[in-house]
């Protein structure tokens, strides 16, 4: 496939060009053929997006909430009509299966349906006053520009869950997709022209222009998902600053499996959970907790299943998983499961680098591993590729001990029949999702965000919406009268006696 030229930039309503020379070419993962070019934007052209989005932050704040609804429903239609465009362009460029990536569309367009309805019908709340002829209310204000910066596993999604909110909310926003996969971003971008000119801005490039954004005097909210050592640097760098942070970061999500599960159905979601899009998903599921009585069952219909799947072309609707999305990311991958398997661990299936029908992409067997110890690398360490890691506990009760022993907090799954099982489950691992028998299913009204070293903040629900707002407190005293508590004190009668 030739090479295309430069993708421009959206800059106050216009594409145009960027102002660096600087581009990077994008690659199909699955072929490494080149579909596209985009600009390494420098300070000339986050400069010019921050300051096209601070002016037109005014007056879109003011803009009438039925008024805002109406244009991110319009969004919505408009995303819905690129569907098959859209879901496409993403296959090429992420290595998502067709299947995925147009689920994936309908996702986003539903985000914006979501916060056009949410945004319209929440501002504040009214309180109780603290004396007569007193009225006492809060109102939720726009905190002003947002970046938001969103990695390559779901580009289209994770941006839209913090674009709708954050124009629902009033703000003005500043877009960096994916450096490795920016092209279905800034086609998607197009359907923003309904909009007010700078109320949403797109730039493209790498870390550099990532943290350029993060820096800015005039980004007043940094909108982040990605890994946790880059969340602490930006809440360092926003820290410095005193800017408000939205952090969704990474996750080694534990999943058990107890003793009276189904086991047909339980190996079937614990695949899906795990292999979903080549296991690079925040909330896939890396620590399989099996209890010993079901272990082998288990472990028998699971890798029987796995033997199924199809990898390969992305493009073709039989292709349940794809490639990695760089060679760096299967070089690491690669190297993990040596670690584990130097730990001790076994390989029952998969464990290597693989073409798919001679395809040269970066393609890695979706690979079971057996015998796997707690405190071991998959246990502390998130493998952003297909590999699933299976634990055997003695009971459910140290399996729930075991999969709370994390540093990390995003989402959490079990399958059980049994309240009891569930319940305490439930309570104690901390996790910001708990699924029980629906692995990964998200819910555009739930909350979604991690726990301890998974994250600061949630996005989806109407926590979602308050990300990207801050509550002033408003205090009317209907009847102007001096108060008895004022100065001179000396005409103040003493509440006490001698």
């Amino acid at each position: 496939m030739p090479k295309t030229s430069t993708s421009q930039i959206l800059i106050n309503g216009e594409w145009v060009n960027a102002y660096s020379v600087d581009t990077r070419d994008i690659l199909n993962p699955a072929t490494l053929e080149v579909i596209g070019c985009a600009s390494d934007c420098k300070k000339e052209d986050v400069d010019a997006a921050v300051k096209a989005a601070k002016e037109a932050q005014y007056d879109w704040w003011k803009m009438p909430g039925a008024e805002k609804a109406n244009l991110l429903h319009e969004v919505a239609r408009r995303i819905r009509k690129e569907e098959r465009e859209l879901a496409s362009l993403m296959c090429l460029e992420t290595g998502k299966p067709i299947w995925e990536a147009t689920d994936c569309i309908e996702w986003v367009a539903a985000c914006f349906d979501y916060y056009a309805e949410i945004g319209r019908a929440s501002r504040g709340v009214s309180i109780p006053p603290v004396a007569p002829h007193q009225v006492n209310f809060t109102i939720k204000e726009p905190y002003g520009v947002v970046a938001a910066i969103v990695p390559f596993n779901f580009p289209l999604l994770l941006m839209s869950w913090k674009v709708a909110p954050a124009l629902a909310a009033g703000n003005t926003i500043v877009c960096k997709p994916p450096h490795q996969n920016p092209l279905s971003s800034l086609l998607l971008a197009r359907v923003y022209d309904l909009l007010p000119p700078g109320v949403v801005n797109v730039i493209t490039g790498d870390g550099t222009t990532g943290d350029l954004l993060v820096q800015h005097k005039n980004v007043d909210l940094i909108a982040f998902t990605g890994s946790t050592n880059v969340g602490r640097k930006i809440a360092a760098a926003a820290g410095a600053q005193l800017k408000k942070v939205n952090l969704e970061l990474g996750g080694i999500d534990p999943f058990i499996v107890f003793e009276d599960a189904d086991l047909e159905i339980a190996s079937r979601g614990v695949a899906w959970a795990r292999l979903l899009n080549a296991g690079q998903v925040c909330t896939s599921s890396k620590r399989i907790y099996l209890v010993k009585s079901i272990a082998e069952a288990f472990t028998k219909k699971l890798v029987e299943h796995v033997k199924t799947l199809k990898v390969g072309d992305p493009k073709k609707h039989d292709t349940d998983i794809g490639p990695l999305i760089s060679l760096e990311a299967l070089q690491k991958v690669e190297s993990q499961v040596q670690k584990t398997v130097a730990e001790g661990a076994k390989i029952l299936l998969g464990g290597k680098r693989f073409q798919p029908g001679g395809l040269p992409g970066y393609f890695f067997e979706p690979t079971v591993l057996t015998n796997v110890k707690h405190g071991s690398l998959p246990t502390t360490e998130e493998i952003f590729g297909p590999i699933i890691c299976l634990i055997e506990v003695k009971d459910g009760s140290e399996a729930i001990k075991l999969a709370n022993d994390s540093e990390y907090g995003l989402g959490a799954n079990i399958y059980t029949k049994n309240l009891e099982f569930a319940m305490k489950a439930m309570e104690e691992i901390k996790a910001g999702t708990f699924w029980i028998n629906d692995p990964l299913t998200d819910n555009d009204a739930g909350p979604f965000g991690g726990m301890r070293h998974s994250g600061i903040g949630r996005e989806l629900g109407e926590e979602g919406l308050d990300a990207f707002r801050e509550p002033k407190h408003v205090h009317i005293d209907y009847i102007a009268e001096r108060k008895n508590y004022w100065y001179p004190y000396s005409e103040r009668k003493s509440a006490h006696k001698d």
